[in-house]
């Protein structure tokens, strides 16, 4: 049985000592929940890509406790790398680099390339801190499903599969974190997120930044899969209320107070699904700011449904 923690001392410590022996468990994040292994033990990384029944080319987000420790897995650190940590970290923001060889080419999905980031959570980066280890921290759900939110989200998803669950609360920001490519020339955003293109842009003025399209190739990062945030209902989205049809099926608002939406976002997606509704109506954000983010979510949980 999954054992749910709180994120008191004894809870970070039961953590620490569960990573420690080589076990998986639900880490809270800012963004959304991990299903954190200890970075150096392949076994355990294993373990996370069968957990969750991902594709094990699928690089996984490697996670530190402070930002001077990314000289720990970076071969090399550009200067838009340099610049966008030392704003946005801790934060939302993953950003890939060439990773040093010591790092678990499992971890990389076989790259030589790795996705770091330093949580906003203060409970997650005291559990890396006392480890003295990175953890990688995928979502702790199933592969292209809908993310988790809350410890209850991790326990009901993968059950005993994980080993323990620390309760932070309910995620902050309720998206994935935004994904920076920093090993080319010029950076590029992979994945937006609640650090959103206009900050990325105007930190890295007068550094040209570009947004990943189908046309770049070899690039692979988390959340890229063409189809990716699902539930089970078929989700169907607006780009205005216009569009919504007048009947019983639910409605999920993302037009106007988008950090609310956020936040909300997948509790309100499981909601549907735990409710049966086999649609859900989604009246998408303009594409600005964290609009963005949203938007990508979203266009993703729809395609093919």
């Amino acid at each position: 049985m999954t054992r749910l923690v709180d994120a008191d001392d004894a809870g970070i410590d039961a953590a620490v000592r569960a990573l420690a022996a080589g076990l998986l468990i639900g880490l809270p994040t800012e963004t959304v929940y991990g299903l954190a292994a200890d970075a150096t033990n392949d076994d355990a990384l294993r373990r996370v890509f069968a957990v969750k029944g991902r594709p094990v080319d699928h690089p996984l987000i490697v996670h530190l406790a402070d930002r001077d420790d990314l000289s720990v897995v970076a071969e090399h650190q550009s200067t838009a790398c340099r610049i966008l940590v030392d704003h946005a970290w801790p934060g939302p923001l993953t950003v890939i680099v060439h990773a040093r060889a010591s790092v678990s080419r499992v971890a990389t999905g076989g790259l030589n390339t790795v996705a770091v980031r330093v949580p906003g959570h203060p409970v997650a980066r005291e559990i890396i801190r006392r480890l003295g280890r990175p953890v990688a921290a995928p979502s702790a759900n199933r592969f292209g499903h809908v993310s988790p939110t809350t410890a209850q989200h991790v326990v009901t998803d993968l059950g005993v599969e994980v080993d323990l669950v620390v309760d932070g609360g309910a995620c902050t920001i309720g998206v994935e974190s935004t994904i920076v490519d920093c090993t080319g020339e010029s950076p590029r955003i992979l994945r937006p997120g609640a650090i959103t293109r206009e900050d990325v842009t105007r930190l890295l003025e007068p550094i040209q930044v570009a947004l990943h399209s189908s046309s770049n190739p070899g690039v692979r990062a988390p959340g890229m899969s063409e189809r990716h945030y699902a539930p089970l209902a078929r989700v169907v989205v607006h780009e205005s209320w216009g569009t919504v049809p007048r009947d019983e099926e639910p409605v999920i608002d993302c037009s106007s107070d988008v950090v609310t939406a956020a936040k909300s976002l997948y509790s309100r997606l499981r909601e549907v699904d735990e409710r049966g509704h086999p649609i859900v109506h989604v009246v998408l954000p303009p594409p600005v700011g964290l609009g963005v983010a949203l938007r990508d979510r979203l266009q993703k949980a729809a395609v093919g449904r």
